[in-house]
């Protein structure tokens, strides 16, 4: 599927297989191409192969770690929310990005524009991140910083 029928909207449907691949992946993005065949009950070829679709489809969008941030020398995380300058979304997003420590963002309806999530290594980190970076950048009109105290992560799950 090319980039100009999924951004117009057409993409395959998943079946009961590629489901279940996705949730044995989203379990263990390590598991083995055979792994992952034996458990779905399909050949090694066939789980190559729709996983590589579900891949070029960009419905799995990359394999990554889940990292303990504290652990690994970020103790200080925070949702930090933003309101933009209205039609600034593109170019503020792409700012965000190029920041140390952003690990997601969002554009959000309601009181503010954006949600996003961010791990430094201690709270001077977050503020400087906050008050000298976040909020220099064009069109970003304030912020609020939410300070994270535990996190509690959830493997995802698809439904059936």
């Amino acid at each position: 599927m090319t980039a100009e029928q999924m951004a117009g909207g057409e993409q395959r449907s998943l079946d009961r297989v590629d489901r279940a691949i996705l949730r044995l992946l989203q379990q263990d993005g390590r598991a083995s191409i055979r792994s992952v065949a034996e458990r779905v009950h399909v050949s090694r070829a066939n789980a190559y192969a729709r996983i590589s679709r579900m891949v070029d489809d960009g419905v799995i969008r990359g394999f990554t770690a889940r990292v303990d941030h504290e652990r690994a020398g970020q103790g200080a995380s925070a949702y930090v929310t933003l309101k933009v300058v209205q039609n600034s979304w593109r170019q503020v997003r792409t700012a965000l990005l190029e920041l140390p420590g952003v690990e997601h963002i969002a554009l959000v309806g309601g009181e503010y524009d954006v949600l996003m999530l961010v791990h430094t290594v201690d709270n001077r980190a977050l503020r400087d991140l906050v008050l000298n970076k976040i909020q220099s950048i064009p069109g970003v009109l304030g912020t609020q910083t939410l300070l994270v105290f535990e996190e509690t992560d959830r493997i995802p799950v698809l439904p059936d």
